[in-house]
């Protein structure tokens, strides 16, 4: 085999072996275990033969750059010859300007809905108006012969990345839903989550039930020749099942034709603003109390809100030992606490100042930072969801391993031009004879929608806590 066909062969073969080690370590983290004996040594085998491969390829590079080196002149026939060798396993190696998160996303949508949903033309928009975006290109032509199905996927494990005919082409689709899921996710409440230090949250897999015990035993101390007590024990289930979250965005024919490109900047940001918002409200909103099958509750519904004492560093104070009450009444351990609240919150407590001038609360920035030596998660969301007073947010204290997390980790994007809509946050659900449609195709727009799975719930009631019109100053 020559110096190339070694380094395709082993670049080929530690990518199985990497793969298979994540799988390893995914099954495992999906039933919260550590990996047994024989999962123990098949893995540390696979991480063995990766570094043994590792230094391996090294040396064929070191090899192939020094036979570069002395190589000869070649005409034009093996230049071309040799050039379709290199890029067949990816050796050509070009320069992209580094967009932000989500452009090159909208830019796929916007090209689509320029092209009114035509692939191939989508192709040729995406040619001329960003000629050097070649994986932006290669996306498009993937989306050819994909018999016109608008649905970003991930490969499904049946195919092979390395097989160009089958689910190679795929990894293009998983790494556009990914690039685009990069940009939602940190702005979220549930993304600030196992990040920058703030626990995660416990991961399960959709549609499971979890056993979980609501009342404890107890035990007596008993005589010689006494009888001992009997004890009960009380238990229910947790489920969580599928939930879907939704947003639709409609923008006009000619925004997308003529305002190229900030049009992609505005799809960008309908889109994660939509889901943003809503998952984000419907995660900590007392008021949401969750529909059957539809969407779940949110973490601090049904528990009882704790009032605030007053506005100082004092009064400070006492709501935090107010609030930690609960906990220490159910025995539970605040391994996991986490603070979520509002930056106007945060900001409040981090300009307060006792009679020497020092801060008070030193550690919290109006972008988080700790709080009482806890970890704490800032969004505007809280300030808008007092149940007292209009102008004054709740503050929230969560212990994350108790809230499971069932999150398929993808977005699902179609487009249509001649869809008809109700133009309504509340549509009619069934529709009636007088339920108002607007014909996207009549009115020259064109409609964007975004799906995502995910569904969370408390795996005890008293994990979380939450202060009520907080008006800390």
């Amino acid at each position: 085999m020559k110096t190339a066909e070694q380094i395709t062969s082993f670049e080929l073969k530690r990518k199985t072996s990497a793969e298979r080690m994540e799988a390893i370590m995914a099954k495992a983290a999906e039933e919260g275990r550590t990996l047994d004996s024989a999962e123990t040594e098949e893995y540390d085998g696979l991480a063995t033969e990766v570094k043994t491969v590792d230094d391996h390829l090294k040396r064929l590079r070191d090899l192939e750059k020094a036979q570069a080196v002395a190589a000869k002149p070649v005409n034009a026939t093996e230049v071309n010859n040799t050039q379709q060798g290199s890029e067949a396993r990816g050796g050509v190696i070009t320069v992209q300007r580094k967009l932000d998160k989500g452009i090159q996303f909208a830019r796929f949508v916007g090209c689509m809905a320029m092209a009114k949903g035509s692939a191939t033309e989508a192709l040729n928009l995406a040619k001329q108006i960003f000629p050097n975006e070649k994986h932006l290109h290669d996306t498009i032509s993937v989306h050819t012969r994909m018999n016109g199905e608008m649905v970003l996927r991930a490969a499904v494990s049946a195919g092979t990345t390395s097989d160009s005919a089958w689910a190679g082409p795929l990894v293009q689709y998983t790494d556009m839903v990914e690039e685009f899921i990069e940009f939602l996710r940190p702005m979220t409440i549930i993304g600030k989550f196992g990040v920058n230090g703030v626990p995660s949250l416990r991961r399960v897999p959709f549609n499971i039930r979890v056993p979980r015990q609501t009342s404890g035993g107890s035990a007596s101390w008993v005589g010689e020749g006494a009888p001992k007590p009997v004890t009960s024990f009380a238990f229910d289930n947790v489920t969580l099942q599928w939930a879907k979250l939704a947003a639709i965005s409609v923008i006009t024919d000619e925004l997308a034709r003529f305002s190229s490109p900030s049009a992609e900047t505005i799809i960008r940001d309908q889109l994660a603003a939509a889901i943003v918002q809503q998952s984000d409200t419907d995660f900590v909103n007392p008021g949401n109390a969750g529909t059957a099958n539809v969407k779940p509750a949110s973490i601090t519904n049904g528990v009882t809100a704790i009032s605030t004492t007053g506005t100082n560093a004092d009064a400070v104070r006492t709501d935090v030992a107010n609030i930690f009450q609960p906990w220490i009444n159910a025995n539970m351990t605040p391994s996991s606490a986490v603070w979520i609240m509002s930056a106007t919150t945060a900001l409040k407590l981090s300009l307060m100042r006792n009679s020497l001038g020092q801060r008070e609360f030193p550690d919290i920035t109006m972008m988080g930072g700790r709080f009482e030596g806890l970890p704490v998660i800032v969004s505007e969301t809280l300030g808008l969801l007092s149940t007292g007073s209009p102008s004054s947010p709740i503050v929230i204290l969560a212990n994350a391993n108790d809230i499971m997390l069932a999150d398929d980790g993808q977005v699902t994007i179609d487009v249509s031009r001649e869809a008809s809509l109700q133009m309504d946050s509340a549509p009619d659900n069934p529709a009636t004879a007088s339920t108002v449609f607007r014909s996207l195709w009549q009115t020259n727009s064109i409609g964007i929608k975004a799906e995502r799975y995910i569904n969370w719930v408390k795996a005890r009631p008293q994990a979380v806590q939450y202060l009520d019109s907080v008006n800390w100053a």
